[in-house]
């Protein structure tokens, strides 16, 4: 069980939050472990669980960046994007709200805990509408996300395959007239199909840091502004010459490919053997630096930067 203040908050009561009357079936109640004073409108970061390093990246970098501002990050505590956005809510040291599919002392997914004990710890909220002991079932995490969408005054999707939860959340945002936005991914990823496909549909495209301050300045208005202590610009261990000139970082920053594929696109460099070594030596220096990272099915793939 998850330590803090628990609270159960009527549709009636004062703490219930405003933006959750208008939802599709409004709950009776909400139950919360943390600080229910967290339940207030914010930025909704979600994308896939079975996230790419593009995804995971995206999601921290956005919602960190959205943190800083104060702005406060809601998600479902998923693995993959949802998890990363928290932590960098966390890291932010702000307010952060995980909406949970079951009851607050069934916790899903269960290797989450400390993940959920530090969103409390740092002045966030565990909530759901369903009692405390409450099994999660499939057909909640849907229902849930119209709770995502509720509380948000705008959604970030990061990345999205096909078919996607993440659409039942997008489509509550815009029955409820909220912004969706969405971070694009390469055309040739089976991870950012369904994100492309909802800016083929009409949903703001966020192509870079400016862009998602100018929607952010838009939908909450003046915000709060804290420095961010800069990164060195020296790298560890030679990282600093990787990031400006590894021409295998070049090729993955554009889309994630194997080891194979990087071997085909520099096969002018040499013979076969050459090239793998080649291949093999770059990709062992950038993932030791942090700057690139396997999928899920393999491939190589550029990590995305704060």
């Amino acid at each position: 069980m998850l330590e803090g203040d628990r609270f159960v908050i009527e549709r009636e009561g004062p703490l219930f939050p405003e933006s959750l009357r208008s939802v599709r079936r409004p709950p009776r109640r909400l139950f919360v472990v943390g600080n229910p004073h967290a339940l207030e409108e914010g930025l909704a970061v979600i994308g896939a669980r079975h996230a790419t390093p593009y995804g995971r990246g995206c999601a921290a970098r956005f919602s960190r960046k959205a943190a800083e501002r104060g702005i406060v990050i809601v998600s479902g505590g998923a693995r993959g994007c949802d998890a990363e956005a928290h932590r960098a809510a966390v890291g932010a040291r702000s307010k952060t709200v995980v909406f949970l599919g079951g009851g607050c002392d069934r916790l899903y997914p269960s290797e989450h805990r400390a993940l959920f004990q530090s969103v409390i710890d740092a002045g966030g909220a565990i909530a759901s509408e369903h009692e405390w002991g409450t099994e999660p079932r499939p057909y909640m995490f849907r229902e849930r996300n119209r709770l995502i969408a509720g509380l948000a005054r705008a959604v970030l999707i990061v990345e999205a395959g096909m078919p996607s939860g993440t659409f039942s959340t997008a489509d509550e945002a815009l029955e409820m007239g909220k912004t969706v936005l969405v971070v694009p991914g390469a055309i040739t990823s089976a991870y950012s199909r369904g994100s492309n496909r909802l800016l083929y549909d009409g949903a703001v495209p966020v192509i870079d840091d400016e862009t998602f301050e100018d929607q952010m300045a838009a939908a909450f208005g003046l915000l709060r502004s804290e420095a961010v202590a800069a990164e060195g610009e020296g790298g560890v261990g030679g990282c600093a010459s990787v990031r400006d000139g590894g021409e295998v970082l070049d090729a993955l920053s554009a889309e994630p490919l194997s080891s194979e594929e990087l071997c085909a696109r520099f096969a002018s460099r040499g013979s076969f053997d050459r090239v793998r070594s080649w291949i093999m030596e770059e990709t062992v220096k950038a993932e030791a630096c942090g700057l690139i990272a396997r999928q899920p099915d393999g491939r190589w793939a550029a990590v995305v930067r704060g």
